[in-house]
């Protein structure tokens, strides 16, 4: 069964195109010639650092060979040096090790957005609103900061001890230090969960990690006790992850002895996983979004339930990644994830889409190219591989060869984007305004809107005083009123304020609630719930 291995493979973040590239080098991987020879790699790998004009690090000539060789393999192989692994393996893991805070950078300052409940910062009394003016002594603000840098001041191994200096409005307009004993951070992979309206829960997955299945699992305990009988399962951008944990989420929905998926590689023989014992989820009706950000472990889930006949598909193509990696560790601590096996969905579809000569910027760039053909906007201008022709149980029509097909296809609604409203993302000037317009206003919203999400997305008005003050704010950051474009583009530069603003005052369910009341993909997953 997959299950035996699967702690070892992994169905990488698709669009992490850094970690692509790279080869094993030693022994097994990297042989000397039949005859016993060294290898022509060594040659001119010696030949280099003997003779080369300038001084060379062999190291560093290996490490960026093996970053350019597997491209021309397939583009989800890859080589991670020692000094990224630690990183990458993180949104693998489901934490990391830091303060426990969330974090923008406003007007060359840090200020704090949330202080993750339970985790270092809130411990010690850090509140959303504070200002991070000094890291163990040594001033951050007014300096051009960059969140990398702020990550890697704020991050340490768990038990180590950090300074931040803090100011407050209102209570500390001094710096106040305080000592933070750094611990271990999750990183969630349920986004948010709530019910949606009657009995209709819906839950945000946005990675599989090695906490997904439990959390998953919560999410959905909790909506079944708050009268949860219908799910929306949106799993739009969400790139994927581990196997494993795809398919125990992927075996809730699923009646027992159905198969979930199955693997198969050159070297590796075909496994077949399949539904187990009773899910908590399998007699729901379901839905499940998918888009063109959605890719790997997601694609397993949506085409399992999309051959099984057991739910509705709704939104956009997706991703199209069908192959299987494995991870080796190096002698250095460095890893290759090599891709050993193809993945089929359970009506025998390998869903990746084509690679070759174009190299891995046009394989990545192809989602791109789907806005120019116009797939995005017109399910005619889809090109399926009619070759790839795949019937499920009940006799629907399925494609592989290129990412999963929707069976409800909802267009991109480009309609009302504008010039300006693209501006106003592009420079971050809704982001900023949102943290501004809270930072000014903290006090009264939390007063009515902290931890209360519906009251919020229900409640909470974007007037026309707001929009004025923002407009006045992007003039000066750069962006000048236009008033025919502000007015064609006024819905959707009000909901994604609300938002953001929604989000700082009262977390993500807010902010997924605003959002998704005016989202036509999700206004579509409700309908297509209520039919069945």
């Amino acid at each position: 069964m997959i299950k035996n291995k699967a702690p070892y493979i992994y169905l990488p973040i698709a669009f992490a195109a850094v970690l692509i590239g790279g080869i094993f080098l030693g022994k097994n991987l990297n042989p000397a010639t039949e005859s016993g020879k060294r290898g022509k790699f060594e040659d001119v790998l010696d030949y280099v650092y003997k003779e080369y004009v300038d001084t060379v690090s062999k190291d560093k000539l290996t490490d960026l060979a093996l970053s350019l060789m597997l491209p021309r393999l397939d583009p989800h192989s890859s080589y991670i040096p020692a000094s990224e692994l630690k990183a990458v393996n993180e949104s693998m893991h489901g934490n990391f090790e830091g303060i426990g805070v969330e974090f923008n950078i406003q007007r060359d300052t840090i200020l704090v957005v949330t202080a993750l409940t339970g985790g270092p910062s809130e411990k010690v009394g850090i509140k959303a609103g504070d200002r991070i003016v000094k890291i163990n002594g040594t001033r951050v603000a007014g300096i051009g900061i960059k969140n990398n840098d702020v990550i890697s001041k704020l991050r340490g191994t768990g038990g180590t001890k950090v300074t931040v200096s803090i100011v407050r409005a209102g209570t500390m307009k001094k710096p106040v230090d305080f000592i933070i004993t750094r611990g271990t951070i999750p990183i969630h992979s349920i986004e948010t969960s709530y019910m949606v309206e009657g009995d209709v829960g819906y839950v945000k997955l946005t990675r599989f990690s090695e906490t997904s299945y439990d959390e998953f699992m919560q999410a959905a305990s909790r909506l079944r006790m708050l009268g949860m009988h219908r799910m929306i399962l949106d799993l739009r951008d969400n790139p994927g992850g581990l196997l494993d944990v795809c398919i125990d989420i992927a075996d809730e929905f699923l009646p027992e002895g159905k198969m979930i998926v199955y693997t198969e590689g050159r070297h590796y023989k075909r496994e077949n996983a399949y539904a187990t014992a009773e899910g908590i989820l399998e007699s729901i009706p379901l839905v499940v979004l998918v888009d063109e950000g959605s890719a790997s472990a997601s694609e397993i889930i949506a085409g399992a339930i999309q051959d099984n006949d057991r739910g509705t598909v709704v939104g956009r193509r997706s991703f199209g990644k069908g192959l299987v990696q494995h991870q080796q560790m190096l002698k250095d601590s460095s890893a290759l994830r090599l891709t050993v096996a193809r993945y089929y969905t359970p009506t025998g579809r390998s869903i990746q889409k084509p690679y070759g000569e174009g190299g891995v910027d046009d394989y990545y760039a192809e989602v791109s190219h789907r806005y120019d053909t116009g797939e995005l906007e017109n399910a005619d201008s889809i090109k399926q591989n009619k070759k790839e022709r795949f019937t499920t149980p009940k006799g629907k029509v399925v494609y592989g060869g290129g990412g999963i097909m929707p069976d409800v296809f909802v267009p991109l609604d480009t309609m009302n984007i504008t010039a300006y409203y693209t501006a106003l993302f592009a420079k971050g000037v809704i982001n900023d305004f949102a943290l501004d317009y809270v930072d000014r206003n903290r006090s009264s919203l939390e007063s009515r809107y902290k931890n209360n999400a519906r009251a919020f997305a229900e409640n909470f008005v974007v007037d026309e005083g707001i929009i004025s003050s923002l407009v006045a704010f992007a003039a000066k950051r750069g962006v000048p009123e236009n008033a025919a474009q502000l007015s064609r583009s006024l819905a959707l530069i009000k909901n994604n304020l609300k938002a953001f603003i929604g989000r700082d005052v009262a977390g993500s369910e807010a902010s997924y609630r605003t959002f998704n009341s005016a989202d036509k993909a999700f206004i579509k997953a409700l309908a297509e719930v209520k039919k069945q």
